[in-house]
């Protein structure tokens, strides 16, 4: 099935996307559903995507990574995606806390950081949504307080991915500005093993390699050079994070529903109940173009995401990037609720590998930012409405 871009990208896009595509076929849906039956972490996949390169691809040169920016990296998670073994936490180390300290962090905590989130041999968590602020970030209670040359850090987060395998967090606090006394975001490195940092795993009924955690913040001390980036800087750190979160849960949206809509596409054209394959039947074969088609627009919407990214432009990529996430969740499960559909009873079996991502699919609409919150913010931003709240 044609994926319907070479019109657009480069030479260099091109070839990195069959070579990511190939690498997820020798890997595909069985190693991701053998990780989770079995406990395990997705180490093999990682270390050989880290060794050719394609977890850094958006870090800079100069630390190990590979130069390129939001564009390339989206290509290398939609493309894992695509083969069923998708590899959550490149969207939070690499594109989200890689780019953070990439853009904002001294020169010490990138030396310190990068090329381990280049190569795969460090990884980072990100903690900013918490038990009674949910998408109000306005609303976080974790607060970091000067003591001497050190912070100290309170508070609690949840839904926090792969902690456990994390070998710091990226934290989004707030601190006291001196002059007005309001409170402003900030984001502290912490490491996994900082004394009063502590971590509980959520008991989830989507099942995946990456665990989600709560974290408990009790009075964590961290040195002064734990802070990324200037002080009064925080709130262009953080939606400079943000933006590349989007970018990628589009791209695992994408990839989620293609890998999808093939199953479904291999299955109507063999599977003959009567005369001719399943699949020459409209009404099987016109949901499944449907699809197809808002998949392909849903990727245009990321790539012009990306672009804005990588060439400086945050605000128009703030737009283009809620975009693209809230169409990549609506196809992608639309695509795997048709899919399902397409194969009947077969659809539900572990054979096929499709059932669980019933579930799975939900994640593009749900997470980092709601579809709902997602209008709101077109409607105000986009469309000049009032707000409701």
């Amino acid at each position: 099935m044609s994926t319907a871009c070479t019109a657009l990208e480069t030479e260099e896009h091109q070839a990195l996307r069959a070579a990511v595509a190939a690498l997820g076929k020798r890997y595909g849906r069985d190693y991701m559903t053998t990780v989770i039956r079995e406990g395990k972490h997705t180490d093999e996949l990682w270390a050989e995507a880290a060794k050719l390169g394609y977890l850094g691809v958006n870090l800079p040169e100069e630390y190990g990574g590979g130069g390129g920016g939001m564009a390339e990296l989206s290509i290398v998670l939609e493309e894992l995606g695509a083969a069923g073994s998708p590899l959550l936490m490149m969207i939070v180390s690499p594109a989200i806390c890689g780019t953070v300290i990439a853009r904002f962090g001294t020169e010490e905590q990138k030396r310190t950081w990068l090329p381990g989130l280049a190569d795969g041999s460090l990884t980072m968590a990100f903690g900013i949504t918490e038990p009674d602020a949910g998408s109000n970030s306005h609303r976080i209670t974790t607060t970091a307080r000067r003591d001497g040359d050190d912070w100290v850090l309170t508070g609690r987060k949840v839904f926090v991915s792969g902690v456990d395998i994390a070998d710091a967090t990226l934290i989004v606090g707030r601190t006291e500005d001196a002059r007005s006394g309001k409170l402003k975001p900030c984001l502290f490195i912490v490491p996994r093993e900082a004394p009063g940092f502590g971590r509980n795993q959520i008991d989830m009924e989507l099942h995946a390699p990456e665990k989600q955690f709560e974290l408990v913040l009790d009075d964590v001390r961290l040195p002064a050079d734990a802070l990324v980036g200037d002080e009064d800087a925080g709130l262009l750190q953080l939606f400079a994070g943000l933006n590349p979160e989007r970018i990628m849960t589009a791209a695992f949206g994408i990839g989620m529903g293609r890998f999808a809509l093939s199953r479904a596409v291999e299955y109507a054209r063999t599977r003959q109940v009567w005369k001719d394959p399943i699949g020459a039947h409209q009404a099987i074969a016109h949901p499944l173009a449907t699809a197809h088609i808002d998949l392909e627009l849903s990727r245009l919407m990321m790539q012009k995401a990306a672009r804005l990214y990588d060439e400086g432009d945050d605000i128009g990529a703030g737009e283009a990037a809620n975009m693209a996430k809230y169409a990549a969740g609506e196809a992608c499960v639309k695509a795997v609720d048709q899919a399902v559909h397409t194969l009947g009873g077969n659809g539900l079996t572990r054979e096929y590998g499709l059932a669980s991502l019933i579930t799975a699919s939900r994640v593009a609409r749900i997470a980092p930012v709601s579809r709902e919150m997602i209008l709101n913010y077109v409607s105000h931003q986009s469309l000049g409405l009032p707000k409701s709240y």
